[in-house]
């Protein structure tokens, strides 16, 4: 067998690897894209709409967030000030995942920040963590279906929103804080985890109390932030294995 040939094939590893990691996501998001959809709908948007804004945005918690806020008729700053507190986590992540993947050309960059996801940048860097290389074919394995799976989906609620039951109800909306959940228990061996965790936690809750949706997504990041940053360097725990 050739040079060429097993690298062929270690490539084609790599991405069915990544889409292997990516299957608990597209199950566990199925039911917020169908929701979305639905939601988009109601609210005057029109399939095609509905389909573009999942397409071209690509961003759950921010889409719920505007649809909810177009509807309301609120003014467009404020849409883009609570589009912009939902999705400030994503600028830590792009910080974190940026030293991953800086080897890559700068189109599979530009295209890994893309599809960047919560659970994308856990599953990418405790890979890296662990001592793995985080490669272009094995990143795209793990979020391009999940980004497939979320735009066919929100097409699908919002055809066929009506007959779609209370989530609320059936309790699918738990299937992804239970997977976000795992996601945080993977990075339990470093160092100092347990308060990060247990800060970032307590003051999302209390900006929930008293600050409200969605702010206390990005309040909860950085209070979990700001006590990495002000403890010793050595215990970081950057660049440690779990």
């Amino acid at each position: 067998m050739t040079a060429e040939a097993i690298s062929e094939g270690r490539t084609g590893s790599d991405f069915w690897d990544g889409v292997r990691l990516s299957m608990p996501v597209v199950v566990a998001s199925a039911p917020f894209a169908i929701l979305f959809g639905a939601i988009a709908v109601d609210n005057g948007f029109s399939v095609l709409e509905a389909f573009l804004m999942s397409a071209l945005i690509f961003g759950g918690a921010s889409q719920m967030v505007g649809i909810e806020l177009f509807g309301q008729h609120v003014a467009p700053w404020l849409i883009v000030l609570s589009i912009f507190a939902v999705n400030f986590r994503h600028v830590l992540y792009s910080a974190g995942i940026g030293r991953r993947i800086a080897h890559w050309p700068l189109l599979q960059q530009a295209l890994g920040y893309f599809i960047l996801t919560d659970p994308q940048f856990a599953v990418a860097e405790a890979r890296a963590v662990s001592g793995k290389p985080v490669g272009f074919v094995w990143y795209l394995g793990l979020g391009l279906p999940v980004y497939v799976f979320w735009v066919i989906e929100s097409g699908l609620g919002a055809v066929f929103g009506k007959l779609i039951p209370d989530t609320h109800a059936l309790g699918i909306d738990f299937l992804l804080p239970i997977y976000f959940l795992g996601l945080v228990l993977g990075f339990r061996k470093r160092p100092l985890w347990l308060p990060v965790v247990a800060a970032s936690a307590a003051a999302s809750i209390i900006a929930y109390k008293t600050v409200g949706s969605p702010w206390h997504v990005s309040i909860g990041a950085i209070a979990g932030v700001l006590l990495a940053v002000i403890l010793p360097p050595h215990h970081s725990g950057i660049g440690e294995r779990p």
